[in-house]
């Protein structure tokens, strides 16, 4: 087939995705599969190759990221259940002094978006910003947009979360490499973000009347606006599994003290610590050498991930009387959570596959290399307009990393430049988080929010990070 046709039929699938996600509400993974097989069919991949196509791509991609993300979704539902979230955050604000506390909330939904999950994280920390509103009598959203904002901008830019952990897999980046170069990063986007959040604030905006009433214990609020409760609501969370938008509260023993702030930050930052220590020893230690083969071992994600699983249960768990059926019990209840995630991200693989398998991904990187867009600019352009059109920022990264890996693999890049582009991708799926997006209608109904407000503040918030995080990236390429 001509190179039109093939990116024809590129361009159909890509629309047929969108139409199937946007319009008919078909679940991502039955979409991006369904989609996969007919651009297979349409672009000539033959018949008897087409299930080890899908097969291959699943495997390849579920091979590698599906334990990590299970791994890390065990260590943020035993923090969550452990008290560990809300005793970490509180101990922020005490440190960080009244006068801080939005920056106290900001530092918290960073370090906490590490290892939970979004969804969770906005669910865990909400009561406590609804708390400190109360007693400050201040807006709410003063302190609920930069700390949900930060939460969002690990989500979509670092391990082990999903849309990253598939990123790096599918372009060949280095995970420790990601968090080597994406951490500082993330910390200045975050920071910058929560500036531009305190103008953002300065003018109040419309609050939905029970949302006022339960954070400030008053029947109504000024200038108020619609009358629907979050105490039941439900929204999707992007990859199909529906998430609880109202604040819940832990699982937590009231005869325990809560684990201390040292213990928490500790356990946070282990597999990071590990992760970071395996990639420095393969770049600065000799072949051959035992300190460098250990360092490999343990920081490799999985078991990074797997000694710091052990660890919450043993620390945020075991020592604080929890029997092993109880622990057993919290971490399988980490997996019906992030099944569809893992299930999402493999059938973003099998897309991938299809389009190197049926000569796709060869024509598209000959039409993208004839537009002079350096490949970190394309990947940040891509990102951005499949998280604007379809919302989730998960699909939006594991769909732009199968359209671009063939151009990437054709520019011959270093590890550190794609590790570069992955969070290129990252600033891309943080930004343009609106109404077809399941994060901006749990944030906005939590916040008592309408409509035209969440669009004015945490959709100017987001794209805005996104635009500064890409300009941070574009500011490394030189020195990597």
């Amino acid at each position: 087939m001509t190179h039109t046709t093939l990116l024809l039929i590129a361009a159909a699938g890509v629309a047929t995705l969108l139409l199937l996600i946007l319009r008919a509400k078909v679940q991502p993974f039955v979409a991006l599969v369904v989609v996969s097989i007919g651009v297979a069919l349409a672009a000539g991949v033959p018949a008897a190759d087409l299930v080890k196509t899908i097969e291959d791509g699943m495997g390849s991609t579920l091979g590698h990221i599906a334990t990590i993300i299970a791994l890390g979704a065990m260590i943020g539902r035993i923090v969550e259940l452990s008290g560990g979230a809300q005793a970490f955050a509180h101990s922020l604000i005490d440190r960080f002094g009244s006068r801080r506390t939005p920056l106290a909330l900001t530092v918290a939904g960073f370090v906490l978006g590490i290892p939970v999950f979004f969804e969770v994280g906005l669910i865990i920390l909400m009561p406590i910003a609804y708390g400190v509103a109360r007693a400050s009598r201040k807006p709410l959203l003063g302190y609920a947009l930069p700390m949900g904002a930060a939460m969002l901008t690990v989500h979509a830019f670092l391990p082990p979360h999903p849309g990253a952990v598939a990123v790096s897999q599918a372009i060949g980046a280095d995970q420790g490499l990601v968090l080597l170069l994406g951490i500082p990063v993330t910390a200045v986007v975050i920071f910058l973000g929560y500036l531009l959040s305190r103008r953002l604030t300065r003018r109040e905006y419309p609050m939905d009347p029970a949302v006022y009433a339960e954070v400030y214990g008053e029947e109504s609020a000024p200038e108020a606006a619609g009358s629907s409760t979050p105490a039941a609501s439900t929204a999707d969370d992007g990859h199909g599994t529906a998430v609880l938008t109202k604040p819940a509260a832990t699982d937590t023993n009231p005869g325990l003290p809560a684990p201390a702030f040292g213990t928490v930050l500790a356990l946070i930052v282990t597999p990071i610590l590990l992760i970071l220590a395996g990639t420095l020893g393969q770049n600065l230690l000799a072949d051959g050498s035992a300190l460098r083969a250990v360092l490999t071992v343990l920081g490799a994600p999985m078991v990074a991930l797997l000694i710091d699983v052990a660890l919450c249960a043993y620390v945020l768990g075991a020592r604080r009387g929890w029997d092993r059926t109880h622990i057993a019990s919290v971490m399988g209840s980490a997996l019906p959570s992030v099944a569809m995630v893992i299930l999402v991200a493999g059938a973003g693989g099998v897309f991938g596959k299809v389009l190197v398998a049926s000569g796709i991904g060869d024509a598209i990187a000959d039409v993208l290399d004839r537009t002079g867009l350096p490949a970190l600019v394309l990947a940040f352009l891509m990102a951005l307009t499949l998280r604007a059109a379809q919302g989730s920022t998960t699909v939006a990264l594991i769909t732009t990393a199968g359209i671009l890996t063939p151009l990437l693999q054709r520019a011959d890049l270093s590890t550190a430049q794609l590790s570069l582009v992955a969070l290129a991708m990252g600033a891309g799926g943080l930004s343009v988080s609106h109404i077809n997006d399941a994060g901006y209608w749990m944030f906005t109904k939590l916040t008592g929010l309408d409509v035209a407000s969440g669009l004015r503040t945490w959709t100017v918030l987001t794209t805005a990070m996104g635009v500064i995080g890409f300009g941070l990236t574009a500011a490394l390429w030189p020195l990597v």
